[in-house]
């Protein structure tokens, strides 16, 4: 036996770990690691369980192949990599690169090979048809950033740990553990807060396990959280309750498009009393400090950029934006990477069928579909997918899975079979977690405390698998025609070259004035993800190296959020922009829908403390209560609609038939089903038992937050009705979705 320590790399919590390992390498315990400065030893459900991920004998261990007989088959890394070079430079030559799009799941931003060399793939393919997990969830949290602060990755986390008061909305961190905001132990903050006399209040259509832990939960209709913001925003404008202390502009045009959000005019849509939306906008400002904070729910909604906008607006107009007890910037170990210190810009470039504008160098996944099925010139007609399950995970997930089976060429790094991979020619899968070294550059930069901790492989690779950053590096110089036989090293030596390059002539620093060579051989570490990592952290703020953080195995405590603003504002004025003229045209939507009626249903999804997206449905040890594929309803409506067992779900773009789980903590008028589920079919064995449907073939594709283009999962309208056994559905006749029996 022996012990380990490891950051888990399951979400956005970063708690650290400590396993048990036997001679044989298999995990037969993981416990929080008590020595974390951050974590303290707190663990859930899914980082309790990385063992049996890791060890999940569905997992593939080598390239998968297939051939003219629709059948797989196993290969040598080099047979696939030149079944890939032939797949890809063939629909290049033919279509142009345009043809080819690429998908970058959301594991991707949590190995070091994924965030480190997706930027190089996607240059590489030279395509304007990026894709990722980014407009399924949080993009408009970027574009309200970007048209904000001028930067998009300035994205600011509630200061948990010193708040007097913390409005959440369309957030449930005690089942998630936080999302662009990484707060191990959530629960537990969430207790200490409340303990020293501060005050807790959730808006949310569920009332969840984060409300059940609130001293105050508001029902508020799904998709309408904006109009509860901004009836927050009029409130503390026409009352005077302002406390700025940052340097804005568009203070009049704000005052100006809050006119018409009167508490009174955006209750009925609302829901949520004209008198508690002024009360709340009251506490707000009377507070000591607070802080404002809205994730999921908030995103993946038609009006997500608004209230991403709305959300720090109020943070602004309090006084408590960067500002201890408010909402405040992290300051990562490493340098910021991806900020370029010019001011935001998107619509670079448009897709070709719907004309919707890049964000972020990428597309909204919502038009992929429209882009393989659409013929002209730049239609795609090869993927390249890592680690990611669009079919499940993407609106209008059923048509996505037919426009994938009419590719040219597809190939996938991933560690299953799955639904999306099925379509594949290749499959190239990634080692098992344990074995690749761990650092989480994305999570550390929203983390409510500075933090580091860098977790070293700790199982070997065996002879015949490659790393992960190794199959993306080589994948990386196939398409940018370096061919199969490139070696995967030289990717990783450009891009050291390139950074070392800026550093040794700038005028100040840890390589200044030497010359490349020289700087190159101080870095230090046993990968390409290692190597990059030293250099990251050598040009960071705190000075250290990777030698530091293998010193300090249990993480190093940077110490509090401090202010920072000013080094990250970019926009043209140099002033934050409270009224942006997008954003104010948001408003104009805004106004617009005062006037419509709502639906009579809505759906949202829902978060479960034991599952993660489509991922961790194969987990047995995850199987069971809680975690299930059923359609909350509340009892009132159970009633109302003569609902039995199982009911027909119906949207404008298709139908489920789904068990019906009778709950209260629902709000009438508005039905819950999880994401990521509908495995049926699948060969991963214990998901295909509890395969569950495919939320998405209830979502619209065609439906998307206008700026930022992102998906809306949440807020769609549906109709349910009894399900009579052995009438085929409208579902059944169209093929568009399986039934859960």
């Amino acid at each position: 036996m022996r012990t380990v320590h490891r950051t888990c790399p399951l979400c956005d919590a970063v708690c650290g770990l400590k396993l048990t390992l036997d001679d044989t390498g298999r995990v037969t315990s993981v416990k929080g690691d008590p020595d974390d400065p951050f974590s303290k030893g707190f663990i859930c459900p899914k980082g309790a369980s990385l063992g049996h991920l890791d060890e999940d004998p569905d997992r593939l261990r080598v390239p998968l192949v297939r051939r003219e007989d629709d059948e797989w088959h196993e290969v040598s890394w080099q047979e696939a990599f030149e079944t890939v070079e032939r797949g890809l430079s063939g629909v290049i030559d033919r279509h142009g690169r345009d043809a080819v799009a690429v998908y970058l799941g959301n594991p991707t931003f949590h190995t070091m090979g994924g965030i480190l060399y997706r930027g190089a793939l996607g240059q590489a393919l030279g395509t304007r048809n990026v894709y990722s997990a980014s407009t399924i969830d949080q993009m408009p949290k970027h574009v309200a950033c970007g048209y904000l602060f001028g930067d998009p990755l300035a994205i600011s986390v509630p200061d948990i740990d010193r708040t007097d008061f913390l409005l959440i909305l369309g957030a449930n961190p005690v089942e998630s553990n936080g999302s662009l905001c990484s707060a191990p132990d959530f629960p537990g903050r969430l207790k200490a807060l409340r303990r020293r006399g501060g005050k807790l209040v959730v808006a949310d259509p569920r009332r969840t396990r984060t409300a059940l832990a609130a001293d105050e939960h508001l029902f508020v209709r799904p998709g309408t959280d904006a109009f509860l913001l901004f009836g927050i925003v009029h409130t503390l404008l026409a009352e005077d309750l302002t406390s700025i202390d940052l340097d804005v502009a568009g203070l009049a045009d704000l005052r100006r498009l809050a006119e018409d959000f009167a508490p009174d005019a955006v209750s009925g849509v609302c829901g949520v009393p004209a008198e508690r939306i002024a009360g709340l906008a009251r506490e707000l400002a009377a507070a000591p400090t607070a802080a404002v904070y809205s994730r999921i729910g908030g995103c993946t909604v038609e009006f997500g950029t608004a209230t991403q906008w709305l959300v720090d607006v109020i943070n602004i107009l309090t006084g408590n934006f960067d500002r201890p007890g408010g909402v405040m910037f992290t300051r990562t170990a490493t340098m910021d990477l991806g900020r370029t210190g010019e001011p935001y810009t998107t619509g670079r470039w448009h897709s070709r069928v719907r004309n919707l504008p890049e964000s972020l160098g990428e597309l909204p996944v919502a038009t992929l579909a429209d882009e393989i099925e659409t013929p002209g010139e730049g239609q795609v007609r090869a993927l390249v997918s890592v680690a990611g399950n669009p079919v499940l995970s993407a609106p209008g997930g059923p048509r996505l899975d037919g426009a994938l089976a009419d590719l040219e060429f597809m190939v996938c790094v991933d560690p299953y079979l799955n639904e999306t991979t099925r379509h594949a020619n290749v499959i190239l899968p990634p080692p098992r977690m344990l074995q690749m070294p761990h650092y989480d550059f994305l999570l550390l930069s929203v983390a409510v405390r500075n933090y580091t901790r860098f977790s070293p492989a700790i199982l070997p690779l065996e002879s015949w698998q490659l790393s992960e950053a190794d199959i993306l590096a080589k994948l990386t110089l196939i398409a940018s025609g370096q061919g199969a036989d490139a070696d995967p090293s030289a990717l990783t030596e450009m891009m050291l070259e390139q950074i070392l390059g800026g550093a040794t002539q700038a005028p100040a620093g840890p390589f200044a004035g030497m010359d490349v060579a020289e700087a190159r051989a101080s870095l230090e570490g046993d990968s390409g993800p290692e190597l990059l990592l030293d250099l990251f952290l050598k040009l960071g703020s705190y000075g250290l190296s990777l030698a530091t953080l293998q010193e300090n195995p249990h993480g190093i405590d940077l110490g509090p959020l401090e202010p920072r603003l000013p080094e990250l504002l970019c926009t043209v004025s140099g002033k934050v922009e409270l009224a942006a003229p997008r954003l104010a045209e948001e408003a104009g939507r805004l106004r617009e829908r005062l006037a419509e009626p709502a639906p009579e249903m809505l759906l949202i999804g829902r978060r479960q403390l034991r599952s993660l997206n489509s991922w961790l449905h194969n987990v047995p040890a995850l199987v069971g209560g809680s975690n299930q594929c059923t359609l909350h309803v509340h009892p009132d409506d159970i009633a109302r609609l003569g609902l039995a067992e199982q009911a027909v779900v119906r949207s404008a773009n298709g139908e489920l038939v789904v068990p019906v789980e009778a709950n209260d903590a629902i709000m009438p008028g508005v039905v819950s089903l999880p994401h990521g589920w509908g495995h049926a079919g699948t060969p991963q064995r214990v998901a295909a038992a509890h395969s569950g449907v495919n939320a998405n073939a209830l979502t619209d594709e065609s439906v998307v937050d206008v700026p930022s283009g992102n998906a809306v999962f949440n807020g769609v309208p549906v109709t349910l009705a009894p399900y009579e056994p052995g009438e085929p559905s409208q579902a059944d006749r169209r093929t568009l979705t399986a039934t859960a029996v």
